[in-house]
């Protein structure tokens, strides 16, 4: 296996045998295939066919994968085709191929971390969340490319709509395989905006869940204040299928200890039982949006109805809280890689880590102590208000050109910091013709309400907007947040 990493998916030389048509077979979402799955007019090995033929046609330009065996994907393929053909029942994911980004250990699979320092390194278990989706009979695809060590130096994925952009991190490999049609479901991981930014700039739904929610243990520590395990898929409903099918209680992940599994998919599809009521603010980069989005999300929240409203106290102050403590905690958790070999580290990394060893524990207390606060602040604001959910743009505009950078993320960093559940939304398009994504905040805990709302909002926006045809609506200025 260790000798087709990287190789083109398909290399063997198997085709799509039995397949009408490969393309859309990709182009379904996981629900559908699910369905199909279930009714066996779909097999397993028919949609691992399509995808990894998809895969070599992708590869050589969008570089999504760090490690993809075609042996291992048809050989779990197989073994839930026989599943079925036995008549064993179908469990949640039964059949359904999933990406996972390379920060999160797998024993079949190498997991480097997009670290040189990791080259080769093949952990001896599988992450918790890995041994879930085994149980429920997903077919693991392969690792997608995360950034080094999941933070801000670029990796050499590209952006699927256009090859010269970023796709946004640090979960680059697994929102440009969702966008790209080489896979239907993906895991990333978010400590400030790694889920969200790339669904944004990809055009996907990312959800990133109440902190928590899904355990983290075999996850790659980088702060462990923040760090959060996050789907990928093309539709609301697809990634709380995922989610709830990793989430619930761990007893060696002190977020995750004593959760129940909830019910996300059940709800998420659900029919509303009013109107939802959603506010709305540009938070206090709002100045910093391109004008272009700040259009095109204006409008859809002029013509939705949402009320501009402002943010609990402590939301000014919370970027500063979150970089001290993020980057003490990354200094904690790469210490001893940078000692060793800081000469192969990233610049940006060795950066943060220099700043993080600073850091005292009376600043990083505060910190922690302020994200407790905050949270504290949101549930009282979305209580009193009587909020489904809180709208905001995903990122500062579309995917900027060139890979020197992924993108800020400082649009995500209150739900990050809080440790709110939040969902990424492919509703909007920039006057580049690039996506623009639209982000949903929910209380803690309130996920399956949050993404209900979500999956309302994909249905009753009737379609994507353009920024210049939000423009010529625009309904209204400024408002909250400016």
């Amino acid at each position: 296996m260790e000798a087709e990493r990287r190789a083109p998916a398909g290399a063997s030389g198997q085709g799509t045998a039995g397949v009408a048509d490969p393309d859309a077979l990709c182009a379904l979402d996981a629900t559908r295939l699910r369905t199909g799955l279930a009714a066996g007019t779909l097999t397993a090995t028919a949609c691992a066919e399509a995808l990894l033929a998809r895969c070599a046609a992708l590869e050589p330009q969008l570089q999504a994968w760090a490690f993809l065996d075609p042996v291992l994907v048809r050989a779990q393929a197989a073994a839930a085709d026989a599943v079925r053909a036995a008549g064993a029942p179908l469990r949640a994911l039964h059949g359904l191929p999933v990406g996972l980004k390379d920060v999160v250990d797998t024993a079949s699979m190498p997991t480097e971390n997009g670290c040189v320092l990791h080259a080769g390194r093949r952990p001896a278990a599988d992450a918790v969340l890995v041994q879930r989706l085994r149980r429920a009979g997903a077919v693991l695809m392969g690792k997608t490319v995360t950034t080094e060590l999941a933070t801000y130096a670029s990796g050499p994925t590209r952006n699927p709509h256009d090859p010269r952009r970023t796709p946004g991190g640090s979960s680059s490999g697994s929102a440009a395989a969702v966008a790209a049609g080489m896979l239907p479901l993906a895991i990333g991981t978010q400590t400030n905006g790694s889920v969200i930014r790339p669904a944004a700039f990809c055009g996907v739904v990312g959800y990133k869940p109440s902190a928590g929610m899904i355990p983290r243990t075999g996850v790659l520590v980088q702060s462990p204040s923040f760090d959060g395990v996050g789907v990928f898929a093309r539709t609301v409903v697809d990634a709380a299928i995922l989610a709830e099918a990793i989430a619930g209680d761990d007893g060696r992940d002190p977020l995750a200890r004593g959760r129940a599994p909830p019910r996300l998919a059940r709800v998420a599809g659900a029919p509303l039982p009013r109107p939802p009521v959603v506010a709305w603010n540009g938070q206090p980069a709002w100045r910093r949006v391109a004008p272009d989005a700040r259009a095109a999300f204006e409008a859809l929240a002029s013509r939705m109805g949402w009320c501009p409203l402002a943010l609990p106290a402590g939301c000014d102050e919370a970027y500063e809280h979150h970089r001290v403590v993020m980057e003490a905690e990354i200094a904690g958790s790469f210490e001893s890689l940078w000692r060793d070999g800081a000469a192969r580290l990233s610049t940006p990394l060795q950066g943060q880590i220099e700043r993080g060893l600073q850091v005292g524990a009376v600043r990083w207390r505060r910190g922690t102590e302020a994200a407790q606060a905050l949270r504290a602040g949101f549930d009282r604001w979305f209580d009193v208000h009587g909020l489904d959910a809180w709208a905001t743009p995903s990122a500062l505009g579309t995917a900027p050109e060139g890979l020197a950078s992924t993108g800020d993320p400082v649009m995500c960093t209150l739900a990050s910091f809080a440790g709110l559940p939040a969902v990424g939304l492919p509703l909007l398009r920039g006057a580049d013709g690039m996506p623009l994504g639209l982000q949903l905040v929910g209380r803690h805990g309130d996920d399956a309400r949050l993404l209900r709302t979500a999956n309302w909002l994909m249905e009753a926006a009737g379609g994507v907007l353009s920024a210049p045809a939000c423009a010529a609506r625009r309904g209204r200025g400024g408002g909250a947040g400016r």
